[in-house]
């Protein structure tokens, strides 16, 4: 396909998009009809799909219009690419620019015209001071990160055969953790993933989970496990049997496979068995949430996000958060984690949960964009007194 024939494509994928498909099943749609794609080409096509997502709001002001011939084109006026080169009509690609897009004129860019009006004020409260810096982050993608399973290697042994394979890591500052910045697209295919030496996780995640003393015995329960990395994560840190739950198990799919890859041991269990296991020592909640800290990697969300959803999604939490402090006993712990940025599914929720009993916050920490990778909130909390 032509870099022009590329754009054609994203154009199609966004009208499905903006006609209420998901931008994934949209591409995958657009990809079944086009056998003459290859690699590169669906790739493309994804990659300007998702940096037109990230940048609609000024890329429709640039481009004239919510379409998504004028998104296209308004974003490649963002990205300093004049779009009559490719829009001309010419084989496969988008027809010429008529006089009126041609002589569109946009205001000066502004990144807080990429979130959503109403979000304007719960994220600037939220953020503070960072929230200008915050928001400009969310342009950009999102770096790939690696958790090396340290069971297995070292971030050393892991980041040299990695190399071999054509992917370049560079190390943090977390021993686990590995940046990609060369050859993400061969990741799956490396040995080195295909082993179980790494898992893909961001590195929020990996700083939040590294900040938790986990009980070196005992029963942990990962109450919503959805593919469960953090199941994974966790047995890094303990010997504890590792219980996973999550409320639709399909989002456990996979995890039997990653486990035996990694070689972690765990039991899966329904939400009917969930009581007969209990007390835990300890219960993770990764509660559903806006993913507003993931925009970088999953723009759609946030056009996608409602105020409706937004209160339906608190009151799921505060009813998560409720049913895992009934799961541990006196001196048992529950770890509250979202992947947002928004005050009211983080302290929010935890200080309803705790307010007027015997639970206490042992830590809060707050990840972003600026000082880790994706926004991400933790919070430790403890049933009375600590018998540890």
């Amino acid at each position: 396909m032509t870099p022009a024939a590329r754009i054609a494509a994203a154009i199609e994928v966004l009208d499905r998009w903006l006609d209420g498909t998901a931008a994934e099943k949209a591409l995958t749609g657009w990809a079944r009809g086009a056998r003459y794609a290859g690699s590169k080409d669906r790739a493309a096509v994804r990659d300007h799909v998702y940096d037109a997502l990230r940048c609609k709001g000024n890329a429709a002001m640039l481009g004239g219009g919510e379409a998504g011939r004028s998104v296209m084109s308004g974003l490649l006026r963002l990205q300093g690419i004049a779009p009559e080169t490719l829009f001309t009509g010419e084989g496969h690609a988008p027809a010429p620019l008529s006089s009126a897009e041609a002589s569109v004129s946009g205001a000066a860019f502004d990144p807080w015209r990429d979130i959503p009006d109403w979000l304007h004020v719960p994220l600037r409260d939220s953020l503070g001071h960072r929230a200008d810096d915050v928001v400009a982050c969310l342009q950009a993608r999102a770096p790939l990160y690696l958790r090396v399973n340290q069971r297995k290697a070292t971030a050393e042994d892991v980041a040299d055969r990695l190399a071999r394979d054509g992917i370049e890591t560079i190390k943090t500052d977390l021993s686990s953790a590995l940046e990609v910045v060369e050859g993400r697209r061969k990741l799956h295919q490396s040995i080195v993933y295909t082993d179980g030496l790494v898992e893909i996780q961001d590195l929020s995640v990996q700083l939040a989970c590294a900040g938790i003393d986990w009980p070196g015995t005992g029963r942990i329960l990962d109450y919503c496990a959805g593919g469960g990395g953090k199941t994974l994560a966790i047995a890094d840190h303990t010997r504890a049997m590792l219980f996973a739950h999550d409320a639709n198990p399909k989002r456990m799919t996979d995890l039997a496979e990653r486990a035996a890859r990694a070689g972690v041991a765990y039991t899966s269990v329904t939400t009917e068995d969930v009581p007969g296991h209990a007390p835990y020592d300890l219960v993770l909640c990764d509660v559903p949430c806006s993913g507003s800290g993931t925009w970088r990697r999953d723009p759609e969300a946030k056009w996608r996000l409602t105020p409706e959803s937004l209160a339906d999604l608190g009151r799921q939490q505060q009813d998560i958060i409720a049913q895992a402090q009934g799961l541990v006993g006196h001196g048992g712990r529950v770890i509250y984690m979202t992947c947002s940025m928004l005050e009211a599914e983080n302290g929010g929720v935890v200080a309803t949960a705790v307010a007027g009993s015997d639970w206490q916050v042992l830590q809060e920490r707050r990840y972003g964009p600026l000082d880790a990778s994706d926004g991400f909130y933790v919070a430790e909390l403890q049933n009375g007194a600590s018998e540890r």
